[in-house]
């Protein structure tokens, strides 16, 4: 079995997640992907051995630390690459967990503007009007686009959950292993961000290839009923548009990108100034 490194990537959606995971598997000593069911498992793990199981007194903190180390080790094992980097926006909420088991973990959060996430989202419902999203838990919650987002928000939902546990993150004391990443830097001037990824990791550096990136996840996004959720351009760029949001949404939804204030935080950001609803990525 590998003696894998392993780093994580967290963040919010669609905030360049695949699209790193995409950029860093071009290094042959690194596996990257879309989301991986590793934190969901861990987390089913923990339910049935701790408090609340029938089983919690029969297995102690030394052995369930033991079987979330096995889990990480047999999912992976078939991945010949020296690091594996797992993708998952429930990292960012389980700091404490991942510093216990792998002390020398970095975690990368992937963050974009609030509103522009939403923007993206938004494109992607729209996109496919002959498709019931299950993004969305009820009709009414596909009614338009103030319901949608109200929707998203909410902190057990797609945005509101990611959100909450980047904000956790970023304050925690843990978030000296965090490093924030904004997607308008990394799309803008890849070849600036990517060294300093690799320097955050502690990894060599290795020379990418930013024309010709290919990733996509056809078959998952399709049992989502979205899509292109995963869908990665070829050449890493960026590409300006104004937003389909209504400006009352836009300016909302701005509000809650906080990753701008360092004050209070220790954790690391490679970030951009807030972006204006003429100038977008």
């Amino acid at each position: 079995m590998p003696d894998h490194t392993y780093h994580f990537i967290s963040g919010l959606p669609r905030s360049g997640s695949t699209l790193l995971s995409a950029i860093l598997r071009q290094n042959p000593r690194f596996h990257a992907g879309i989301s991986s069911p590793v934190a969901s498992l861990a987390a089913g793990l923990l339910g049935q051995v701790s408090a609340g199981s029938e089983f919690a007194a029969l297995v102690d903190a030394r052995q369930r630390r033991a079987l979330l180390r096995g889990l990480f080790d047999a999912y992976y094992a078939d991945h010949p690459q020296q690091v594996v980097v797992d993708t998952n926006r429930l990292w960012c909420g389980r700091l404490p967990l991942l510093r216990d088991l792998f002390p020398a973990a970095k975690v990368i959060a992937c963050v974009r503007n609030v509103a522009w996430v939403m923007d993206s989202i938004e494109r992607l419902y729209r996109a496919n009007p002959y498709e019931n999203t299950r993004l969305f838990n009820h009709a009414g919650g596909r009614g338009s686009v103030y319901t949608r987002l109200e929707g998203l928000i909410q902190h057990d939902q797609m945005v509101g959950s990611a959100w909450a546990a980047l904000r956790e993150a970023y304050y925690g004391e843990q978030a000296d292993s965090l490093l924030v990443v904004d997607y308008d830097l990394l799309s803008r001037a890849p070849q600036q961000v990517i060294p300093l990824i690799y320097d955050f990791l502690g990894e060599p550096g290795f020379d990418h290839d930013f024309e010709h990136i290919d990733y996509d996840a056809v078959d998952f996004d399709l049992q989502l009923g979205v899509p292109g959720l995963h869908r990665v351009r070829s050449k890493v760029e960026f590409q300006a548009r104004r937003t389909i949001l209504p400006p009352d949404l836009f300016d909302k939804y701005s509000k809650l990108s906080f990753w701008g204030d360092r004050n209070g935080s220790r954790a690391n950001v490679i970030s951009n100034q807030p972006a204006l609803p003429g100038d977008p990525s």
